[in-house]
């Protein structure tokens, strides 16, 4: 059982490595790849049931203790993300068997989603700074290789600045790395904490704590650093859309999440405001562009943008019911923005077009879709009892408690602004004059409409079900509301 933070890493790049032997193979691949995925939701499932009765379980590789070694530390935070990620690929490779064309299976298209599953699932679960940095490159090599899949022009273009900011952004992250270095003289994660509260974090750790910011800010796409986001990620298929949208973003959040609870807590009156404005003019610029486009791709992915900032602005306020309502609010949103481009994907696929005008009556054909889409779109906006409500909750009620006023306002009225950008996708995709459509995959409607419909049922089980989830929840806050919890943890004798 010692080994259990490995598994999820090490089943998809096992996995990777033996797909790599037949590539041209298609449907071995399809189905090695569903059960290779089904393996490490159940992994998962067993190192979050671990975590729950034993606690933080830990794995130090080659042996060498802490601080001297590589670990590995799965928390509560850790393990659920970890499951949670290894869920959608799963539902996302279902989805990918009946949607992506075969020329685009055929490039590396399974063995690029188990390379970004190891890259992921090895960011929430490593302990040490600098590994962070080798697991942020496994999964952006991995996301090069998925974004340039089928080779249409805009691809290509937006696949050039994608590659050209997460560049200038990894020479950042080990610059920063560097810097802490430099300042600590160590990588372990919890020894750096150790070592900031022994020096009582002099104004180098603040100045390092803002360059971390901007390397996290840039993956996460916080304001003024998301100018990347939505037209790389509209370039590539709808499938590779949900993998982006529900899991790359939110590694750059669960770093700014890890590093400002763990590390930079001690004098949090300038690093947290900075967060914590940048957080809300993250929230403005979302709802912006949520409100403004009619292209049903954009929409969901400005709503990416919104989420960024609320989960944020939960972190920067660092009560512990913003904190858990953030990591509640995190797990939600991961699973509903992949349903929800999954459902518009359908949508595509049917229409042969991502713009609303070229939608309308669509619920007369495919009423199950509608429905579906609206149970989503609700969720999306935070109806009870649906799951997006008890994150805004907590993190509106620990704003309340930090005494400030601005920022649980803003999250309230994103609320409603994101039921109506998504709503408009409603009423003009689903309601209205029926039109003639001639999509390519219009007759795998109800295939692709599975997986989708899977992911919405966990999040309607997530929200019902919140009162026996909460147990997760607040253990995941623990060690972020008191990081001994977690240095003990790793650094024990």
């Amino acid at each position: 059982m010692i080994n259990l933070p490995l598994l999820p890493i090490l089943i998809p790049l096992l996995t990777a490595v033996i797909l790599m032997f037949f590539p041209k193979r298609i449907k071995a691949q399809r189905v090695i790849s569903i059960i290779a995925s089904i393996g490490a939701v159940v992994a998962s499932i067993i190192l979050v049931a671990t975590v729950k009765q034993d606690g933080i379980q830990t794995l130090n590789l080659g042996d060498w203790p802490a601080p001297y070694g590589i670990p590995l530390v799965s928390d509560m935070l850790s393990a659920l993300l970890v499951l949670t990620t290894s869920i959608i690929t799963l539902f996302v490779i279902w989805y990918s068997i009946y949607y992506m064309d075969e020329e685009h299976e055929r490039f590396f298209y399974y063995i690029g989603i188990q390379f970004l599953l190891v890259g992921i699932n090895g960011a929430f679960t490593t302990g040490d700074i600098f590994n962070l940095f080798v697991f942020f490159e496994v999964f952006l090599i991995a996301s090069y290789l998925l974004i340039v899949l089928g080779g249409r022009k805009a691809q290509l273009r937006e696949s050039i600045k994608y590659v050209l900011i997460n560049v200038i952004s990894s020479a950042l992250f080990v610059t920063a790395i560097a810097y802490l270095y430099s300042v600590v003289g160590t990588l372990n994660m919890a020894h750096v904490s150790q070592r900031i509260a022994e020096i009582d974090q002099p104004g180098i750790v603040t100045v390092i704590a803002i360059l971390f910011l901007l390397v996290f800010g840039l993956k996460g796409a916080i304001f003024p650093l998301y100018f990347w986001l939505p037209s790389s990620y509209h370039a590539p298929p709808i499938p590779v859309l949900a993998l982006f949208g529900a899991l790359l973003t939110k590694v750059g959040i669960y770093s700014i999440m890890r590093t400002y609870t763990l590390f930079f807590y001690h004098d949090v009156g300038y690093t947290h405001t900075v967060l914590g404005v940048l957080s809300l003019l993250t929230i403005v610029v979302g709802i912006i562009g949520a409100v403004a486009y009619r292209d049903v791709k954009m929409i969901i992915i400005y709503n990416i943008i919104i989420a960024v900032g609320v989960i944020l602005y939960g972190v920067s306020v660092m009560t512990p019911d913003a904190l858990e309502g953030a990591v509640f609010y995190l797990l939600h949103d991961m699973v509903i923005k992949a349903a929800l481009f999954l459902l518009v994907g359908i949508m595509i696929a049917i229409v042969g077009s991502s713009h609303l005008k070229d939608m309308g009556g669509l619920i007369q054909k495919y009423p199950w879709l509608g429905w579906t889409y609206f149970i989503a779109a609700l969720s999306l906006a935070g109806i009870p009892p649906l799951s997006g409500f008890v994150g805004k909750l907590l993190i509106v009620r620990g704003g309340f408690v930090a005494e400030d006023y601005i920022g649980p306002g803003l999250v309230l009225l994103s609320s409603l602004l994101v039921l109506y950008s998504a709503m408009r996708i409603f009423t003009n995709g689903f309601w209205g004059t029926p039109k003639e459509y001639h999509g390519a995959k219009a007759h795998l409607a109800y295939r692709l409409l599975i997986p989708a419909a899977a992911l919405i049922m966990i999040a309607i089980a997530y929200g019902v079900g919140a009162e026996a989830v909460r147990p997760f929840i607040t253990q995941a806050v623990e060690p972020l509301v008191n990081p001994a919890i977690y240095i003990d943890a790793v650094l024990k004798e």
